[in-house]
């Protein structure tokens, strides 16, 4: 009994630690690609941070508005890597090109009201915010310029969530570094000054970001029309596929809409609490983001990769289980680094910033996020394994409820009418964790979320034998 006991346990041992090669594989690429985009938003928070605490605000407060295009982008990703992937794991290759080239399609056209909105409401949308006029300034021309290149950002972010739904996490990931280090370079060359650029600040740091969002839609769109590699653009003719990759997206989409509407209170009681607070805010996720998002961003993507191919190939006992291996190869690695962050909160800070009110703040952000580490990775886990089968809507319930109840409701109770100020923020940002993971966590053991992506294989005809 002993021994078998034994086999048993090297037998799952055997097993996990193939689904993490196997993520891994998948995944270095996308951590790789996600480190470089990260170190971009970091080093825009560094360069403006020389400015002022206000220009850091305003950058943080703008960004608030450029996360309605990547909201959209992102969800219609969400449904191009679902698609993508289930029918690459079925063999279903034209059903698989016309998703991609409808997902690229509907992308650009979502992208183009923004540029108007940019252009019309660029002053506006920060003013009723309450920022202080230097903020205003600071953030205006930024905003104007981020929303221009919309549909870019659109197209960029849906050809590469294709390309890896494929199983190519190369190719987006080598394009994706190559355009962040232009970002970064054009951050410093313009925002600065360096090596004989004009010092235009923030405007430079603006442009930087939009030349390199152009860029990337282009070489991604040129990879996916190209002989070289997996997928290709074609007329789109069929409808269902258009029906089912707005199911998917459009939770995904409200998810992040919903996020990004909530994110706007939120700032307004950092406001309220000071401009310190808010910078503080933006640099203690700044932290995070730099530190841990790289691995998580990968492991969801990998998941929505490998659960979706193997629903696609009919294994759904196999999906749910890579779900679970992921998760935990996530707490191994996000969790524990987490728990480093929480520890060296101050020293991490401190390359931000040297204002005392500010670094204080920022700590206490930095010690919440790096407490959540844990919670937040096996949610995003578990949310891109639903995505890979084509399941948006409890990610949907479980973020969206825990921003409303706790990042913003919670947080005002206590910052405002109890007195705590930004711990009490920082407190509701970890809770808000906990509870998102609590709702994915009971949906993917109780819901039959593998029987969604069976039906829309059969309804778009993407089975095995074709």
């Amino acid at each position: 009994m002993a021994g078998s006991v034994d086999q048993k346990s090297q037998s799952l041992r055997q097993r996990v630690l193939s689904v993490w090669k196997r993520v891994l594989l998948l995944a270095w690429p996308i951590m790789a690609e996600q480190t470089t985009r990260t170190l971009m938003r970091t080093v825009d928070i560094i360069v403006t941070a020389t400015f002022s605490p206000a220009a850091v605000a305003a950058i943080g407060l703008a960004d608030l508005y450029a996360r309605l295009p990547l909201r959209i982008g992102l969800g219609l990703g969400g449904g191009a890597i679902a698609l993508s992937s289930q029918d690459t794991g079925s063999g279903a290759l034209e059903t698989r090109n016309e998703a991609i080239t409808q997902a690229i399609l509907i992308g650009a056209l979502a992208g183009i009201p923004f540029v108007g909105l940019g252009f019309a409401l660029n002053e506006i949308a920060l003013e009723v915010l309450g920022a202080e006029q230097a903020v205003v300034e600071f953030g205006a021309i930024y905003l104007l310029i981020i929303m221009a290149t919309a549909p870019a950002r659109h197209v960029g972010i849906i050809a590469a969530r294709a390309l890896q739904g494929t199983g190519d996490t190369i190719s987006p990931m080598v394009i994706n570094v190559f355009a962040n280090v232009l970002n970064v370079t054009g951050t410093l060359a313009l925002g600065l000054g360096w090596w004989g650029a004009p010092d235009l600040g923030v405007v430079g740091v603006g442009l930087a970001t939009g030349v390199a969002n152009v860029f990337t839609a282009t070489a991604l769109v040129g990879v996916i029309a190209s002989p070289w590699r997996d997928g290709s653009l074609v007329v789109p003719r069929d409808w269902i596929i258009a029906k089912q990759l707005v199911t998917i997206s459009a939770p995904r989409i409200a998810e992040g809409l919903v996020a990004t509407a909530i994110e706007f209170p939120f700032n307004a009681l950092l406001l309220l609490i000071s401009t310190e607070a808010n910078a503080a805010y933006q640099i203690g996720r700044r932290v995070y983001q730099q530190i841990s998002s790289p691995l998580s961003r990968g492991y969801n993507v990998a998941a929505s990769i490998v659960v979706g191919q193997y629903l696609g190939e009919g294994d759904p006992s196999a999906a749910r289980f890579n779900g679970w291996a992921i998760a935990a190869l996530g707490l191994a690695t996000v969790g524990v680094i987490g728990i480093v962050l929480a520890i060296f909160a101050e020293e991490f800070v401190r390359l931000f910033t040297s204002d005392p009110e500010t670094v204080g703040h920022a700590i206490t952000f930095a010690q919440a996020y790096g407490l959540g580490a844990s919670f937040l990775v096996v949610y995003i886990v578990i949310a891109g394994s639903l995505q890979g089968a084509g399941q948006t809507m409890i990610p949907f319930v479980a973020r969206s409820s825990g921003l409303f109840l706790f990042y913003l409701c919670f947080s005002y109770l206590t910052a405002i009418h109890l007195g705590w100020g930004v711990p009490g923020v920082a407190l509701g940002v970890f809770l808000y964790y906990l509870w998102a993971l609590l709702v994915v966590g009971w949906a993917y053991v109780y819901w039959d979320w593998a029987a969604k992506a069976e039906r829309m294989m059969a309804e778009r005809g993407t089975k095995a034998d074709d």
